[in-house]
């Protein structure tokens, strides 16, 4: 089956599909959409993806959006046993830091990056950052005790649960704040930048979203 992914390469959810995809070394078609690339209102795209958001994956007949959606079911599909864990108990662990991720971390350091990247310096409003930089340092904080505990987030073994809050790094690394002290996630980014993957989908330059709120 011919698998084909469509959304801007900046948008870090689609670097979540971009990783998995490239993890499991699976040959795929990208389609620039979104940004500066527009199609997210195009009626052949919103026949794809309802929302007009992105990613959205096709492999074969079956489409799929949502990016924890896509990244779950390639790794079910194409990575049982790699980063799809095959007991339940095992994938537990993972399932409960990528629900986490969706509704507790992402929300806290994308609005960081919103409020402090992509807002016009003039229009910033430091109350609103000092407030996300506390979110996302607490959040940050509750990654570091579990990586004290286990060298990934869903035990022993990278998973799925990796890729959709390690996209988080190359931002939060490289944003112009005040980061705290913390060993096990510093140890944890290493550990994922040495994955060839992690490199060629997360390490994407986002100068074109600086001080940017719409295209």
């Amino acid at each position: 089956m011919t698998i084909t992914l469509w959304g801007r390469l900046s948008s870090c959810n689609v670097q979540k599909a971009v990783w998995a995809l490239e993890e499991l070394e699976l040959p795929y078609g990208h389609v620039p959409l979104g940004g500066r690339h527009g199609g997210n209102d195009a009626p052949e795209y919103r026949a794809l993806n309802p929302n007009g958001l992105v990613p959205t994956l096709r492999d074969g007949d079956l489409v799929v959006w949502e990016s924890h959606a896509v990244v779950r079911y390639l790794g079910a599909e194409y990575g049982s046993g790699l980063l799809f864990p095959q007991q339940a108990r095992d994938r537990a662990a993972a399932d409960q830091w990528t629900d986490w991720t969706a509704t507790t971390f992402q929300p806290a350091w994308i609005g960081l990056f919103w409020a402090k990247v992509r807002t016009p310096e003039a229009e910033q409003d430091a109350v609103a950052i000092a407030r996300a930089h506390d979110a996302t340092v607490r959040c940050f904080q509750l990654l570091e005790d579990r990586l004290g505990q286990s060298r990934y987030l869903g035990g022993h073994d990278f998973t799925y649960a990796d890729i959709v809050a390690g996209v988080s790094l190359y931002r939060w690394s490289t944003m112009e704040i005040d980061r705290p002290s913390l060993p096990h996630v510093e140890a944890w980014h290493e550990r994922l930048n040495e994955r060839a993957a992690f490199c060629k989908a997360v390490n994407v330059p986002y100068d074109e979203l600086v001080g940017r709120l719409a295209f």
